[in-house]
Order: structure tokens, then sequence, then C-alpha cells
């Protein structure tokens, strides 16, 4: 049933690519349905979609799952046909498409350009080619709306053997500051979110549980919630934050308040695996 926790978004349109991997997208999908609005859900994988996102539109939520590929011009053309045949006013977009596998994890002086190209694809170029084309849409049509993409807390701070996938997130910044500014004037508001660490599915593949380790590195003493990242989503994209663009939230449960996460060898305290840690600063 829907509720009026985040006003304006109620009968409204809102795309949300990266739908599918169980994680934020996720939890943003159900968050964003359950406040009314008709969510298109994306992922580049059919399974994906059928284990965490078709679940959603049982429950009778107003959920279309979508198969595409926002890294390419074929999925984001995919994206806007269903946009533009579903009942309802757009309004919204979500980047969440990004993040990073283990592989990628390594010293400054072995990435590659495939490794770099690759990571800014997928971190970058997902939010703003996406980010341009509903604008593009929303503009043609003289709507508003409103525009949050999930950046990370490596792009606000230092990313150390993670290089590629910090400076991709940090542009990701820069990126949302730069569009707020040429979208005002059509009343389209671009915002951002930079979660800490953060408890999904993506981030189990190295971070394992250690409450101790959690207690030490993190002000509130905890790793986040999909929903909490979800929660401050869809607060940027709601009225309530109607006078507020350009701007990057930082969601981190006080991570950055204690940046006592690195070890002596400088590499994060949330790898406990130590081949993986070898493997990385080899």
């Amino acid at each position: 049933m829907a509720h009026n926790t985040f006003p304006g978004l109620g009968g409204r349109v809102v795309i949300v690519s990266g739908a599918g991997g169980g994680g934020i997208g996720t939890a943003v999908t159900r968050m964003l349905a359950e406040a009314g609005s008709t969510v298109i859900a994306v992922s580049r994988s059919k399974d994906n979609l059928a284990a965490n996102v078709e679940p959603l539109a049982a429950e009778g939520l107003p959920v279309i799952a979508v198969v595409a590929d926002a890294a390419t011009d074929a999925g984001i053309t995919t994206v806007l046909a269903h946009a533009r045949q579903t009942p309802g006013e757009l309004y919204g977009l979500v980047n969440v498409a990004g993040g990073a596998a283990p592989a990628t994890w390594m010293p400054a002086t072995r990435v590659t350009r495939t490794d770099w190209r690759a990571l800014f694809t997928q971190n970058l170029e997902t939010m703003f080619f996406m980010s341009q084309a509903v604008a593009a849409e929303l503009t043609t049509r003289g709507l508003p709306g409103s525009i949050v993409s999930i950046s990370s807390i490596s792009g606000m701070n230092t990313a150390p053997f993670h290089i590629a996938y910090g400076t991709a997130k940090a542009a990701l910044v820069a990126a949302t500051r730069t569009l707020a500014v040429e979208l005002a004037q059509h009343d389209i508001r671009v915002n951002a979110v930079a979660p800490g660490v953060t408890e999904t599915p993506a981030s189990r593949a190295y971070v394992g549980a250690d409450p101790e380790r959690d207690r030490r590195a993190i002000a509130m003493g905890r790793r986040g919630q999909p929903r909490e990242q979800a929660s401050a989503v869809a607060f940027l994209l709601s009225e309530l934050a109607g006078y507020i663009t350009g701007q990057t939230l930082l969601v981190d449960g006080g991570l950055n308040l204690k940046w006592t996460h690195l070890g002596a060898d400088h590499t994060s305290l949330f790898l406990e695996d130590d081949g993986f840690r070898a493997a990385i600063t080899h």
C-alpha cells in the first residue's frame, strides 16, 4: 500500500537502473514502489530480476522489470521505450548500476587501460548517459524531475588499491554538480548518495561479518543496510528535498569521521582474507 513518507512520488514513474542485485537497487525499488511510484526496474541480468524484482511485483507493488544494459545505447533506448509506454508521468531516475568485482582491486601501478576503462564504463558512463537520456526526455516533454545517483565513500576519500573505482565514483560526484547547474532551469534536480560500507550481496564477496572490526572502524559501530541507503535516495528524489540540488549525501554511519580502517600496509581492515590482501598488493 502506498504511503506519503516521501511526498511527490505518488503516481509518478521512476526508473531505477541497477535494480536487480538484491542490494541497494532492489531496496530503492521496493521503497519507491511502496511510496506510490511506478518503478521501471532495470538490470542487465534476467536472472537477478527474476530473483529480486519480480517477487515485488508479485506482492502487488507497481514494479516493471526490464532487462537492459545501462552501459549501452541500445539498453538506454529500451528503458526509455518502456518509460513512454508506462502510464503516469515520468519524473525520476536512480542510477545504481555500477560496482567493482574483487578482481579489480590492485596497486595503481598494475592498473591497465582495459581495467580503467571498464570501471569507468560501469560506474560513470552508466550514470551519465542514462541521466542524459532521461533529462532529454523530461525537457522535451516539459516535465520537472529528480535524478539521484550512487557514488561511494571511495569517491569522497582515498581508495587505496582501488584507484579506478574510486576515481570513477569521484567523477560521478563532479558530473552530478555540473548536471545540477545545467538542468536547474528545467526544474530538474540532480543529487547523489555516497554509501559507506553497506551489507549487500556484492559486498559480501570480500567483506565478511566482524562486529568488533565494525565497532572499531565505524562511529555507529555497524555496517549500513540497503534500506538505509534507499531512504536517503528516496528523500533526495522526493519533494522533501525540493530545494536541494548538486549535493552528494554521505551515508556511512560516521565511517569517514573515524578514518582508521586502513592497516599498517594501507589496505582496508574490512579485507579479512589474507590471501586476497596479498594478491591485490603484489
